[in-house]
């Protein structure tokens, strides 16, 4: 099993969604998260001329626990949903994940996905 994690653009969530859910991907959460990387921040005008740089950009992080064998076709959905060719679309991070346990029936394993 592995864990993708994707943070992207806010507004990039919506056709993400769509890409995982037609790659047959349908268990994801979503949390509201803000930081930035290489593009370090958006310079701002605010008021009397002043400027300002906002160094924590709002972005999605999208969390889902998959089967190997539906790691590479979510990699591509993700991609697929949020690439506009602009810095700061995202980044997809790809982990191990040792044990899953459904809560309800104590099953575990890939069973549980």
């Amino acid at each position: 099993m592995k864990k993708i994690e994707a943070i992207i653009r806010p507004e990039s969530l919506e056709p993400v969604k769509r890409q995982l859910i037609e790659a047959g991907i349908t268990g994801l959460h979503v949390e509201r998260v803000a930081g930035h990387g290489y593009q370090g921040g958006v310079v701002q005008a605010g008021r009397g001329g002043q400027f300002y740089t906002v160094d924590m950009i709002p972005k999605v992080k999208i969390i889902t626990v998959i089967s190997d064998f539906n790691v590479e076709p979510a990699i591509e959905a993700i991609i697929a949903g949020a690439r506009s060719d602009r810095t700061g679309d995202g980044k997809i991070f790809v982990t191990d994940v040792e044990e899953a346990v459904r809560v309800r029936t104590g099953e575990r394993g890939r069973e549980v996905l």
